[in-house]
């Protein structure tokens, strides 16, 4: 049901994009979005990882320059039967991670220097697990093509602004609204996407790391410290906010606006109540043992 719904929303996304189209070039207007459309999804499709990893400033790692992350990361695909994905450092003392490419064999995962050094080992490894889950689901590659079209709405909002649209044809009302309206519901349906595949992702990841616990736990102390660290990256990206295990955005009022993720402490129990099905109990609280700090032995 979760990707019928989303199929949906993808097709929501399309008829606004397609929408703006004509308001500016009537007929012809639309044509013309239809054949960016593709062009966008095309691209979307063969670029995503790259795109978003540049946006975020990522660096690749490896064994040599970060053992014990490649590590977790590696055992954790194995648990998942997944390819080994590339993996990324983003240099922000924010702790959060997203997956980005278009399948499971073009995977990246980033995980940023924050949630090294502030997360433990066990909640490293339970956020990479979530992340896994979305690329097990080829949930990176819809979040990507649907933050590209939130980003083309609003240009082609913008254009519609300076330029006046098909004005033999246009209500100047409905134009209006049509610009501020357009940009605002390809958010809600960005939003709408992201929330449906945030549970899926947070049940399959914990299923993947073996302790749902760990994952709670990983989330609690994520939103706590992105409520008060800026993500400098994130705010020029405000797209690609939905990506991120937690969302990354607080420094700006309209951050507060929407949220692209369901709420925190919803996720948390229902990863308790998971736990508790499991007849799992809470663990107590295990000193912090940073990732970046290169603890030796495999993730176990």
């Amino acid at each position: 049901m979760g990707y019928v719904k989303t199929g949906i929303l993808m097709a929501a996304m399309t008829a606004l994009f397609l929408g703006m189209g004509y308001l500016i070039g009537g007929g012809t207007g639309a044509l013309i979005a239809l054949a960016v459309a593709a062009g966008m999804n095309a691209f979307s499709y063969w670029n995503s990882d790259s795109l978003v990893l540049r946006m975020h400033n990522a660096r690749p790692v490896d064994a040599h320059t970060a053992p014990e992350l490649q590590q977790i990361v590696m055992d954790l695909s194995r648990n998942a039967g997944l390819p080994t994905p590339k993996v990324y450092v983003i240099e922000s003392d924010q702790p959060n991670a997203f997956a980005t490419g278009r399948n499971p064999d073009n995977a990246a995962v980033a995980v940023s220097r924050g949630l090294m050094d502030r997360m433990t080992r066990e909640e490293v490894a339970a956020v990479v697990a979530h992340e896994l889950a979305h690329i097990k689901n080829y949930d990176t590659l819809t979040m990507t093509i649907t933050a590209t079209f939130a980003g083309a709405i609003s240009m082609l909002a913008n254009f519609a602004m300076f330029f006046g649209g098909n004005r033999e044809r246009a209500n100047p009302i409905a134009m209006i609204a049509m610009m501020i309206l357009a940009p605002l519901a390809a958010a809600l349906v960005q939003m709408a996407i992201s929330r449906s595949r945030e549970y899926e992702a947070d049940r399959i990841g914990a299923e993947i790391v073996g302790n749902p616990l760990w994952l709670a736990d990983a989330l609690r102390k994520i939103q706590g410290y992105a409520s008060r660290i800026d993500n400098d990256a994130a705010e020029r990206n405000p797209a690609t906010a939905h990506m991120f295990i937690i969302n990354p955005l607080h420094a700006h009022a309209r951050d507060r606006l929407f949220s692209t993720h369901p709420a925190t402490e919803n996720r948390i129990a229902a990863l308790e109540a998971m736990a508790r099905g499991q007849g799992g109990r809470p663990a107590p609280r295990q000193a912090a043992r940073p990732v970046s700090r290169q603890n030796p032995g495999p993730w176990g």
